[in-house]
């Protein structure tokens, strides 16, 4: 897939592993859930540690996009959920080993809570997958 990330003059640099603005070519448009930090078994995986559970939820990211014939290569967009954004650091450090340039668009939003008390960050993704893949 052609993915072109865009910074453009006038916006302030990423801080982190996102682009500002990404453009991709036309594809096959993948969304994926908000993923949190459940193992296969449905169990809460790093509890009160936010860089655990930030790679279970990239891990699970891998797994939904795979399911799809997707990659983290393909992703143009996350939204990620945190409910201590004095945690974004530890957070973007683990997804940036998942992430590579060019950067998806990204949202971060501070939540009061998630599904379950013990979450600490739930990720959604959309990718776009090019024709014959």
């Amino acid at each position: 897939m052609a993915k072109r990330a865009i910074n453009p003059a006038g916006l302030p640099t990423p801080v982190g592993p996102y682009s500002n603005v990404v453009s991709a070519d036309a594809g096959r448009v993948v969304f994926c859930a908000g993923q949190v930090a459940l193992d296969a078994g449905g169990s809460i995986v790093g509890e009160g540690d936010i860089v655990a559970q930030t790679r279970q939820v990239m891990e699970n990211l891998k797994l939904a996009l795979e399911a799809a014939g997707a990659s983290f290569a393909d992703v143009v967009k996350v939204t990620n959920y945190i409910t201590d954004v004095a945690q974004f650091s530890k957070m973007a450090a683990v997804r940036q080993e998942y992430l590579r340039e060019p950067y998806p668009a990204s949202t971060l939003i501070e939540v009061q809570a998630l599904m379950f008390p013990e979450l600490l960050i739930e990720i959604e993704a959309v990718a776009v997958v090019t024709a014959g893949r």
